[in-house]
């Protein structure tokens, strides 16, 4: 008997949502038949990378600090970090001494810092700056993401739906597609909730949806035909990914103990879609609080101690399951900070900022060229590297796309961070 697609669709949709109820036979013979779709795409490169975003302009002169340059201590006055509470990298710069995890990892010789970052005539605007980096277009002409570029070059996406994960309530702009639907999960139970809900907006009896429709569905659809194939991709989608998350989490036994901070449990989550193996190519998380007007010291100090804690736990957590080989993590801020301190303990906008890449892959070390405190433009730092290379080392070494491609010019060359 033949039907019409009209007809195989709304089969189709029935069996969706009753799949986590069906006898194992029924869900073998599903997976029989979908093999070929979820399976057909082609090998994609083995990097994962992962961001970490410190929204609000992160003061990096505090961060990875110039001990030993007596200009740093005449600028920064009442907020300058005493030498000797300095963690120190080598004889000219150290870490913040409340990023004692992420100094642990810089003597494993896997943690790379690159100084000076920025770009040309930088924005002071926070909404600007962020839609500059989140787009890799100063000029901000693409309607779409970096990363969503990325997602847009490769093949069959929809048959991995975790290949992009978002940690958080919205879709960070850098992972914006136009061609491919990234999940943002807040917690597993949330994101199941949230799939319920579109179940039952596309399919009204859901809950009266029976494993009859299966043996319906293959009886009339012609041999071999996987079904998946018609399938609304929004809806399937939700299903299919809610419960690869939910499995990954059903087995996850976590390798390191986590900060109970909200980037802490962001990176934790991450964590659960990788070792769970569903395909995580890129993932995001952010933390926010960077911009640090007043009050700066003990705030900061806070945000770096959550941020060292958090990606340590999360390295050591892959390294346990054996899946640190080819995660990267890469930080970023829109900008850094103005170099004198304010009146309030502070410090105001800025321009350029480290940028840090942690991984078993990366080669440990300073790359790029640190600012010149006596050579400053309007009290800011003067960039030394664009942003623009980093994110080509990411396309080249990480995830094995050209850069000029997806960077739609071949100005900026990778730098030489990442093994292999």
């Amino acid at each position: 008997m033949l039907v019409s697609r009209r007809q195989f669709l709304k089969s189709s949709m029935l069996v969706a949502p009753s799949f986590a109820f069906m006898p194992a036979i029924f869900k073998r013979a599903v997976a029989a038949a979908t093999t070929e779709t979820f399976n057909s795409s082609p090998a994609s490169p083995s990097g994962t990378l992962v961001i970490v975003q410190m929204a609000g302009g992160n003061d990096g002169l505090n961060t990875v600090v110039p001990y030993n340059d007596d200009r740093y201590y005449d600028l920064r006055g009442n907020i300058a970090l005493a030498q000797k509470d300095v963690l120190p990298l080598n004889n000219e710069v150290g870490f913040h001494p409340a990023m004692a995890k992420l100094k642990e990892l810089w003597d494993e010789d896997i943690l790379a810092i690159v100084e000076g970052v920025g770009y040309p005539n930088p924005s002071f605007s926070h909404f600007e700056s962020m839609d500059i980096w989140q787009s890799a277009d100063l000029n901000r002409n693409y309607k779409d993401g970096w990363l969503g570029r990325y997602f847009d070059s490769l093949q069959q996406t929809q048959s991995h739906p975790f290949q992009g994960m978002a940690v958080g309530k919205k879709l960070p702009p850098s992972l914006r597609s136009s061609k491919v639907s990234i999940p943002t999960v807040e917690s597993v139970d949330q994101y199941r909730l949230n799939s319920i809900s579109l179940l039952k907006k596309h399919v009204p009896d859901y809950a009266e949806a029976r494993a009859e429709a299966v043996l319906k569905l293959f009886a009339a659809s012609p041999r071999g035909a996987p079904y998946s194939v018609l399938l609304d991709n929004t809806v399937e989608a939700a299903y299919q990914s809610s419960l690869a998350l939910q499995g990954a989490h059903a087995t996850y036994k976590p390798g390191a103990i986590y900060p109970e901070t909200k980037l802490g449990k962001a990176l934790k989550l991450v964590a659960e879609a990788i070792i769970g193996d569903l395909g995580v190519k890129v993932g995001h998380v952010s933390i926010g609080g960077f911009d640090t007007h007043a009050d700066q010291p003990e705030e900061h100090a806070d945000l770096l101690r959550s941020l060292s804690e958090a990606m340590a736990a999360f390295y050591q957590d892959l390294k346990a399951h054996g899946k640190d080989k080819d995660v990267t993590i890469m930080t970023w801020s829109e900008f850094g900070r103005r170099v004198t301190s304010n009146a309030s303990d502070g410090t105001d906008h800025g321009t350029a900022g480290p940028m840090f890449l942690l991984g078993t892959p990366v080669k440990g070390g300073l790359y790029g060229e640190r600012p010149d405190l006596r050579d400053l433009g309007n009290n800011n730092l003067r960039f030394t590297t664009d942003f623009r290379s980093v994110y080509a080392t990411v396309f080249e070494q990480i995830l094995g796309v050209p850069a000029e491609a997806m960077l739609g010019t071949s100005e900026y060359k990778p730098l030489s961070l990442i093994t292999g």
